[in-house]
């Protein structure tokens, strides 16, 4: 293991809708992997939130990791979280979950924009892509001003799509201005920003978001950053964690944080 402190605080167990495996199982093989830390941080769709259960399943989530945590005590640290997914389009929704349990970390994210289904399930011969991810980030950006939440998810989610499942070119640099304004606004709001590693198990192939990203948010005085798999089964924990930990190194970071009670806890990459 090239790396000492190798944690993930992005993984989703079968309380989420599309997950597969139990917060035991997931905490298993990731003490069988050398893992430091294992954040579960499960769904909750705001938008969804009680006709597709997500205040009940987010809350069974919840209690699944505090089990683990007794369980895996002295073995691997094992925290509370969530990700909430449109936290703007159903406030209460957010809140009110937010209000029914203690989680030490909290994961937003948006998978699809207002009036859309999520950016996986589009016909994008349909679609004006500009518009999208125009309102995409406008979202983002609401979410950031928010700031009920610890890291941004997957900044790049909708490329996962767009680009790595649908080939459709986005220009080069015609993004940066709007990636900028969520950099700096997380900056502002002291909130960090997550590398995902899931897009080394697609197409795409590059962490959400790519080393330029970062190295762009480290220029602009970025520090916080998360480290997270995605994994939706067991055998996917900890997937691509090393390769996080270096693009990190090369944008020049030399720690990554987990959050604890939603404080966060230095880790050395290296």
């Amino acid at each position: 293991m090239k790396y000492r402190y190798l944690s993930d605080s992005h993984v989703h167990t079968n309380c989420s809708k599309d997950g597969c495996d139990t917060a035991m199982m997931m905490c298993e093989n990731a003490v069988r992997l050398g893992l430091y830390a294992l954040t579960i941080t499960d769904h909750c769709e705001c938008n969804a939130f009680h006709e597709e259960g997500y205040d009940k399943s987010s809350i069974q989530s919840y209690f699944e990791a505090k089990k683990a945590a007794a369980v895996f005590g002295g073995r691997l640290h094992v925290y509370t979280g969530i990700e909430l997914g449109q936290a703007m389009q159903n406030l209460s929704a957010a809140n009110e979950i937010l209000d029914s349990c203690k989680f030490d970390f909290v994961l937003a994210s948006v998978h699809n924009i207002r009036k859309k289904q999520d950016f996986y399930c589009l016909n994008y011969i349909y679609e004006d892509v500009d518009d999208l991810l125009e309102r995409y980030f406008d979202e983002i950006l609401e979410i950031i001003e928010w700031g009920r939440f610890d890291s941004l998810a997957h900044l790049t989610y909708p490329w996962r799509y767009i680009v790595g499942e649908h080939h459709i070119a986005i220009q080069k640099g015609r993004w940066d201005g709007r990636i900028d304004e969520v950099l700096k606004a997380l900056i502002r709001t002291g909130k960090a920003l997550e590398v995902n590693t899931s897009g080394f198990r697609q197409s795409l192939n590059t962490s959400l978001p790519d080393l330029p990203i970062l190295e762009r948010y480290r220029e602009l005085g970025g520090k916080l950053v998360t480290l997270g798999s995605d994994a939706h089964r067991w055998a996917d924990v900890g997937a691509g964690i090393e390769q996080g930990m270096d693009i990190l190194y090369r944008a020049g970071f030399r720690h990554y944080m987990i959050y604890d009670s939603h404080e966060p806890k230095s880790l050395p990459i290296g």
